[in-house]
């Protein structure tokens, strides 16, 4: 937050006056520990909630209109109906949950929002995904909707795909909804199914690098990827009718030969593949307590994100590598990719020598400087007051 004192109440009523009581909303980023690029394709993903944040102050008023302000951005905008996008984009992600609701016959009136947050910005965190379920949950507040946790990730996954327009799956908006402190949820992302996890590595710990190489999900290719991994699922499908999504694919036997798929499609299901096997083999670790295998398998996920699913970038292959060669445990770009974070699994205690190595090496090569920051596993999106921000 960059006003760590703001007194929501306040802030609003020096932008709109007084009014109907203030809702404060504290909306979680989030991190998947692996089963990346599979969320859309019917896979199992091991995503946590941390403290990082999307903060909102909500009320009702009497105008009929939607009235928004960003605090990051300063800026504000008032509207009668939400049906089109504006040109803010921070916006957009706001008025297509407001959609979304009237779509599904909720009754939305008119209401007063203002959102800040410490979420870095294009670091593959979700900051998107955080303000969309944040929202869904102030506007469940003020209205009495009496919206599920469920209900909310999968009203915020509609807003990005319809009305946004990037073709997201319910991952991000998920875990948003249902995290729990110090605990990760394995998410069949096909049944909507998951149970809670908590992880036991007693000699290791996670933390995140910063590329702080910003990626916009809109713009880059990650609707190509889906494309792609849905092409040859069908191509499957036709020799396998009896198969639910690429994800269920069986990877026992399974030759890539026989379905003539273009060379990228063919990379694509490999790493989805790949994916799958990893997951089993990182609860496995978390199980018995195994930091090594779980390492291991952090850095095949990325290579595999890198080289198959072709999401990657100079700058995060750079900073995998050089994080390498300095002994930690096992590494990987999180999020859609094209730039971003890094999640790193290390050894205790190795922290602040790899933070200035890794950090100096990134600097001369790229002239960009990383950010290493640990996090906290959290809760997910809930209502505090104003001592709490």
């Amino acid at each position: 937050m960059k006003e760590k004192s703001l007194d929501w109440t306040q802030k609003m009523e020096s932008i709109w006056g007084k009014g109907n009581p203030i809702h404060i909303i504290e909306s979680p980023a989030r991190i998947n520990i692996i089963g990346e690029h599979v969320d859309y394709l019917g896979g199992l993903v091991l995503p946590a909630a941390i403290h990082f944040s999307t903060f909102l102050a909500i009320r009702a008023n009497s105008e009929g209109k939607i009235r928004l302000h960003s605090i990051h951005f300063n800026e504000s905008l008032e509207l009668s109906s939400p049906e089109v996008q504006t040109e803010k984009k921070w916006a957009n992600y706001i008025l297509g949950v407001v959609e979304e609701l009237k779509k599904s016959g909720q009754k939305i009136d008119g209401f007063d929002l203002i959102v800040d947050g410490n979420i870095p910005q294009g670091a593959g965190l979700s900051s998107s995904a955080s303000l969309e379920v944040g929202v869904g949950y102030g506007l469940s507040r003020i209205f009495n909707l009496s919206l599920s946790r469920p209900e909310l990730a999968i009203l915020g996954q509609k807003a990005e795909n319809n009305f946004v327009g990037t073709q997201c799956g319910i991952m991000d908006q998920f875990i948003i909804a249902v995290g729990q402190k110090d605990k990760a949820i394995l998410l069949n992302t096909e049944t909507l199914e998951f149970n809670y996890h908590s992880i036991h590595l007693e000699n290791a710990e996670f933390y995140l690098i910063n590329s702080h190489v910003k990626h916009s999900l809109e713009t880059s290719s990650y609707n190509d990827r889906r494309k792609e991994a849905e092409s040859a699922f069908q191509k499957i499908l036709k020799l396998q009718p009896g198969i639910k999504n690429l994800y269920s694919t069986p990877e026992d036997g399974f030759d890539p030969d026989l379905y003539s798929f273009t060379e990228n499609e063919k990379k694509r299901v490999m790493h989805v593949l790949g994916e799958k096997e990893r997951t089993q083999k990182i609860l496995k670790a978390f199980r018995e307590g195994d930091e090594i295998a779980a390492g291991k398998a952090l850095g095949e996920s990325h290579v595999s994100l890198s080289e198959l699913y072709e999401v990657s970038c100079p700058e995060t292959d750079f900073l995998v590598k050089e994080l390498s060669s300095e002994g930690v445990l096992g590494a990987r770009m999180i999020g859609g990719g094209f730039g971003g974070c890094i999640l790193v699994l290390d050894k205790i205690g190795n922290y602040e020598k790899v933070k200035s190595n890794v950090l100096e090496k990134y600097f001369q090569k790229f002239s960009i400087r990383a950010e290493f920051f640990p996090f906290q596993i959290s809760d997910g999106v809930r209502e505090i007051v104003n001592s709490e921000v």
